[in-house]
Order: structure tokens, then C-alpha cells, then sequence
């Protein structure tokens, strides 16, 4: 049964390579939700919900129009293909030694020196592995605290890897928000996106400074513990070549975002497993057997949002007449949208798919910039500031700490404060600067 649900999730991420041929839309599709279905039994309920109520938007979708389902697959197959490549990669990268080295290095010197370390790393490392740097720095806050006990500088470690993974959504090309947003917002750049987001993900991890607890200011780290340059240089420059190949595929190719993300991480992998091979190391196909409650996630999560939206758009007149002072409202309004709904456990994607499908439509197009800011920075703010996140749960899985304290009860007043920040920059946005 493994193989058989890791061989369906090798067929999904090939059906979204190939997304461009008739009928791949649908396979990948299908081999997804069969994916999901096989591995039922191990899922968690939150996964299980969003499939079946992707199930019901199919079955609604059929009886209204076949052609929302077409759509909606292609939705899926693409999110399905992003999320498998990205975890595919991190599976890659996770075991080298220049990540072990990097990851235990987050933890040396004082506890402000510590903190930045672990949140600007984690931020960093999640570029390439997504949930796998909350998986890998989380593991060694967790062997910190089976060998010392729970402590101010474990629940500061806790908040940093959250809060550090939180921001990747909203700067990270890889991430499946922006690869959504530019999607769903064409007439918008991904270098303007960037443009206005990184700075402000900078501005979120310093303000973590502000909500952390007192502790000693050193904790020393082994000698064995500390990564050279070199370490960071290499690992750096994965993630340079691997946005090369996003802007390359999806500016020179013009391919669609999400594909030119899978294709990039596809590249890579295949080159770190030929130097692998140069290296007398022969390289293993990681199982994909445990990807079940991702692709229920996303893959439902896409394919609901879709349904949905493209019902929204045609119950619309083709033009929506709204005064000039309704745009930077409701761009103030979308992060707090994001938020409210991940403190109901409803995934970002849902959010996401819905925002850009329905108001990508009607939003002028000078503006774009707006919407597409404030989509981003709500989904990082629900990211690190809600319990339902995926890397809460990881977290709490790892430390024992419970997701309602690392996120929600730790970084409340955080979120609060970045999401009125985030609303008066989409809304300036929104009164002052073109999308060109």
C-alpha cells in the first residue's frame, strides 16, 4: 500500500509537469484524490474535512457545470505538483551536512543573537524545504528540551522557528502563496510583489523582539555546532539557482508560476542527485508514501477555492462599478479576511483562491500591487499567528509546546500589530502606486 501511495503521488507530480497536455489535468487529479483516499486511515481530521468537502464542491460542480470541474482539476493538479516538488526537494536537502551544520549553528551565541539566528534562519532555510525547516530546526529545539527541560530559551526557540517560517509565505518565490497570487494576478509582477513584501517580512521577524521572554543572555553552543561560510555559501547559492529557474521559466518560458516553481525544484533535485552519483554516493528516490494529509490540504483546499470562485464570478455582472475610496478598504480588509478565517481552521488557500479569483477579476489594474501585498502578508500573519498552521502543529508535535500557545497565546499581540501595519501599507498601495 506505500508503494502504491507513493507511486500516486509520483504520477500527480508528473501529470503537473505535464499540465500542458489534453487530459493531465485530470490525472493528476485523480491520482491525488486516490492518493488521499489510501492513506485515509492515517490522516488527521482537519485533512479529512477539507477533502470531503472538496468532494461536495465536485458533486455540486457537476450538477451546475462540468466545466467548473475543469478548472478546478487543473487548479489542483498544479497546487498538488508545487507542494510534491517543494517536499521532494527538502527531502533531498534535508539529510546533507551543510543543512545540519547551518541548522545547529541557529543556535549559538546570546539569546538576541540566538533569536534573530533561529528566526532569519529558519525564514531563509524554508525557501528550498517549505515545512521541512520547520521539521529540521524544530527537531533540535526539541533535543534541547529532552536534554535540559522546558525554558525561556526553548519557548523563545519555539516562537523564532514559527514565527521564522511564518514570513516565507510572504516573501518566499517557492511558496505556494506567492505562486498563487501571481497566478491568479497575472497583471501583476513577481518582482514588484517582492519588491514590497521582503521588506516588510523584515520588518515582521525584528518586531518579534519585541514579544519574547527574559532569559540568559549565553548559552553556548559545542564547537562542532558552528557553520563556515562555505556552508552558507553553497546553501545559498541553491536557492539562488533555484529562483534563476523560476524567473527563467516563468518570464522567458512564460509558463504559469506554480509550474515554473515545480520544474525549478524538479531541476535541482535531478542535479543534486548527478553530483550525488559523481561522488560514488547513488542517489534514492525519497517515498511519498506520507504525503496524504498535504495533498488532501492543498490539493482540496485548490480545488474548493476554484469551484467557488467561479461560481462568485458568474453570479457577477462583467464590470463592477464601486467608488474609488471601496479599493484601499477592502484592501485593508483582506489580511484581517485571512486571519479570522485561519483562527476558524479554513487554509489559506481557500482564502487565497477565492481573494485573487474573485477580486483579481474586478480589482483595476493599476493596482494590482494592492491586492497581491495584502494577500501575501495576510497568509504569513495567519502562517505564524494562528493554531490551525501547519507549522504550529509540526511544532507541537516536536516540543510538546500546544500550537494555541505558540502561536495564538505567544504572538497575539504580534499578529495584531502586523496585520494594522499590513492593512495601511495595501491601503496606500492601493491609493498610490500603479501594478505595472
Amino acid at each position: 500500500m506505500p508503494i502504491l501511495r507513493s507511486s500516486l503521488a509520483y504520477f500527480a507530480l508528473t501529470a503537473a509537469v505535464l499540465a500542458s497536455l489534453p487530459g493531465m489535468a485530470y490525472l493528476g487529479a485523480g491520482a491525488v484524490g486516490l492518493a488521499v483516499v489510501l492513506g485515509w486511515h492515517e490522516m488527521r481530521r482537519v485533512p479529512q474535512a477539507v477533502f470531503m468537502v472538496a468532494v461536495l464542491a465536485m458533486a455540486f460542480a457537476l450538477g451546475r457545470d462540468p466545466a467548473l470541474v475543469d478548472a478546478a482539476a487543473g487548479n489542483m493538479t498544479r497546487l498538488a505538483g508545487l507542494i510534491l516538488s517543494v517536499m521532494l526537494l527538502s527531502s533531498v536537502l534535508a539529510g546533507s551536512r551543510d543543512l545540519q551544520r547551518i541548522s545547529s549553528s541557529l543556535f549559538s551565541g546570546s539569546a538576541r543573537g540566538r533569536y534573530a539566528s533561529l528566526a532569519f534562519g529558519t525564514a531563509l532555510v524554508s525557501v528550498p524545504l517549505n515545512f521541512g525547516s520547520v521539521a529540521v530546526v524544530g527537531s533540535l529545539v526539541a533535543e534541547r528540551i529532552h536534554r535540559a527541560g522546558d525554558s525561556s530559551a526553548t519557548r523563545n526557540s519555539t516562537r523564532a522557528v514559527v514565527r521564522g517560517f511564518g514570513v516565507s509565505p510572504m516573501w518566499s518565490p517557492l511558496s505556494i502563496s506567492v505562486a498563487l497570487t501571481l497566478t491568479l494576478l497575472p497583471g501583476l509582477g513577481g518582482a514588484q510583489l517582492l519588491a514590497i513584501s521582503l521588506p516588510f517580512s523584515l520588518i515582521v521577524l525584528c518586531a518579534g523582539f519585541l514579544w519574547r521572554e527574559p532569559e540568559p543572555d549565553v548559552v553556548p553552543a559545542a564547537a562542532d555546532e558552528k557553520a563556515g561560510l562555505a556552508s552558507w555559501l553553497r546553501f545559498g547559492g541553491i536557492i539562488a539557482a533555484i529562483c534563476v529557474g523560476v524567473f527563467g521559466f516563468s518570464h522567458v518560458y512564460e509558463l504559469n508560476y506554480a509550474r515554473a516553481v515545480t520544474l525549478s525544484c524538479l531541476m535541482a533535485v535531478v542535479a543534486g542527485w548527478v553530483l550525488a552519483g559523481f561522488k560514488g554516493r547513488l542517489p534514492r528516490l525519497p517515498a511519498m508514501a506520507n504525503v496524504s494529509n498535504e495533498l488532501a490540504i492543498v490539493g482540496g483546499s485548490a480545488f474548493i477555492g476554484s469551484v467557488i470562485s467561479a461560481v462568485v464570478l458568474g453570479q457577477m455582472a462583467a464590470t463592477v462599478a464601486l467608488p474609488g475610496w471601496a479599493w484601499p478598504l477592502i484592501a485593508a480588509l483582506v489580511p484581517w479576511i485571512f486571519f479570522l478565517a485561519g483562527l476558524g481552521g479554513v487554509n489559506p488557500i481557500v482564502i487565497g483562491t477565492l481573494a485573487g479569483g474573485i477580486l483579481g477579476s474586478i480589482w483595476p489594474s493599476d493596482a494590482l500591487l494592492s491586492l497581491g501585498f495584502a494577500m501575501v502578508s495576510g497568509w504569513g500573519i495567519t502562517a505564524f499567528g494562528t493554531p490551525f498552521a501547519a507549522n504550529a502543529l509540526i511544532m507541537e508535535r516536536l516540543t510538546g509546546y500546544r500550537a494555541k500557545d505558540a502561536s495564538l497565546r505567544w504572538s497575539l499581540t504580534l499578529s495584531v500589530s502586523c496585520l494594522v501595519l499590513a492593512s495601511v501599507l495595501a491601503s496606500v498601495l492601493a491609493l498610490t502606486l500603479p501594478g505595472r
